[in-house]
Formats: C-alpha cells, structure tokens, sequence
C-alpha cells in the first residue's frame, strides 16, 4: 500500500488498533481507508458551507440556535481526528509542523480561541479567526492523488519562476520611477509606490482606471507597458505547463528520470544507470537509493 503524499510517516506501533488506524486514516487504498476519507470530505465541505453562510450577519441573527452547535460539532470532530493522527505515526512532531499539519491545526484553533476572546471590543478579532476556518478546505487537498503531480510540477519550476517574477518587478520598478517622473503628483502619481500599483494594473490588462497618464508621454510609456503585460502574461503559465507534462510523463513510467543535476550544466532528468550529462557529457554524481 502506498501513502497519499509522504512515505516517511510510519506507524507508531507494528500491530495493534494505533497500526489499523495508521492504514485507515493516511493509506487510500483499501475500503475502510477509502470510506474515510470520503466522510471527512463531506465534513470539511459542509464545515466550509457553515462558515459561508454564518458570514451573512441576518442569517446569523435568525439561525445561531443551531449554527453554533453545529460549528462546535464540526470543531470537535475535526479536533479528534487530529488527535489520532498524532497518536498513530511514530513521529507526531514532525507531523505537526508538516504543511497538513498545520492546516490540520489552523482549521480547528480559531474556535477555540473565540472562547477566550469574549466581549464586545474583540468582534472584529473573533470575526478574522472565524474566517480562519476556511482553511479547512485546504484539507480536501490531501484526498486528491493528482494534486501531488501538481505540487511536484510547481515546485519543480519554482526557479524558473522566481526568475520570471523578479524580471516582471523590474519592470514594474523602472516604469513606475518613469510614470512617477513624466505623471508627476498632479496626475494622481504621488509616490513610485503608488506608482508601481499603477504599472502592476497596467502590466497584468485589469485597467482600474483609479489612476490614469494624463499626458501623452505618459500614455506612450502606458501603451508600451500594456504591450508588455501582453507578452508576458503567459510565460508562467508555459514554464509550469511544461513542468506538469514531464511530471505526468514520469509517474505514468515505470523507471521515471531521476533528479540528479549535471555539475556543469545544472541539466537534470537523466536515465537511473547514467554516468554522463547527455548534456555537456560531464561527470554526474552517485547515485543514491
């Protein structure tokens, strides 16, 4: 049996209910594991549901009888099942400050904290972890199999994409300094700042309108940034794309590429027994099993 996302959480105890448990609550492949997952699906959806609606402040008014009740059913349950996948893998620290872990935590705390923040000055506070609970549906991210190819595919990219974004804010930087120069404060253009909003607007083809060049050099340097909003809207989207097709390529084999990089090229992807970069031929590391 294989585990969801990661393989290095084993079982606290080789046998007995902690090792069912283990099986039922972090493996998919068999019934009971399988009709878990499903019922706690359903449990985040419907706690999700419940927190969309009780932010309508009449519907709250006239339904917290049973509202409130329900939110604690859903905290509690939630709380439980927290509890048991501490209490069944043999490292619960490390499950703790994983990524699930965390939102695990997130999803039920802001109900507990409400608790100790009563009165009418902290509304807004208890309102704002209320809204925390929304992280809940980050949970349904672990019962989807493919998010994992998606996760693998951006994380793979994320150079190429730091890359990209640190090129863009360039950009946005020396037109914001340009537009803050030939706009001036009178313009609406205070500050390069508020002048670099303007450009991420501009740049991204959304076109508030809040800010506008009034003049025609402005409007030049504008048209020029709109162009190259245009240009480069889709690179991201190419880099990641091209990212995800070679992951799905490699989990459909069998002997997927491994990720050693060539010392002297940084290529990567090469066969499992090879010795060579097919790149610049030089020397690979060792491989490790």
């Amino acid at each position: 049996m294989r585990l969801l996302f990661d393989p290095q959480l084993n079982p606290a105890r080789d046998s007995g209910w902690r090792k069912t448990w283990f099986d039922i609550i972090y493996r998919h492949d068999t019934p009971p594991s399988r009709n878990f997952d499903l019922v706690l699906i359903a449990a985040i959806v419907a706690s999700v549901l419940v927190v969309m609606v009780d932010s309508d402040a009449e519907f709250h008014a006239r339904h917290v009888g049973w509202l409130y009740p329900l939110e604690w059913a859903f905290t509690l349950l939630f709380t439980a099942e927290y509890v048991v996948r501490l209490m069944v893998v043999r490292r619960p620290l490390r499950y703790a400050l994983s990524l699930w872990g965390i939102i695990d935590l997130l999803s039920i705390l802001p109900t507990y904290l409400s608790v100790l923040l009563p009165g009418t000055q902290s509304l807004l506070v208890v309102r704002v972890l209320r809204m925390l609970r929304l992280f809940r549906i980050l949970k349904l991210t672990q019962y989807v199999e493919e998010s994992g190819v998606l996760a693998n595919a951006l994380w793979r990219s994320r150079r190429k994409i730091l890359i990209f974004f640190s090129s863009v804010l360039t950009v946005v930087v020396i037109f914001a300094a340009l537009m803050y120069v030939v706009e001036g404060p009178e313009n609406g253009f205070h500050s390069i700042p508020i002048s670099m909003y303007w450009a991420v607007v501009t740049m991204a083809t959304v076109g508030y309108g809040d800010i506008a060049p009034q003049t025609g050099a402005g409007r030049f340097i504008a048209s020029v940034l709109i162009l190259i909003g245009y240009s480069v809207i889709a690179v991201p989207t190419g880099i990641y794309t091209a990212e995800l097709a070679t992951s799905i390529r490699e989990a459909g084999d069998p002997h997927p590429h491994d990720r050693r990089g060539c010392p002297a090229c940084a290529l990567e992807g090469h066969e499992p027994d090879a010795m060579h970069c097919r790149a610049c031929g030089g020397l690979l590391p060792a491989r490790f099993e």
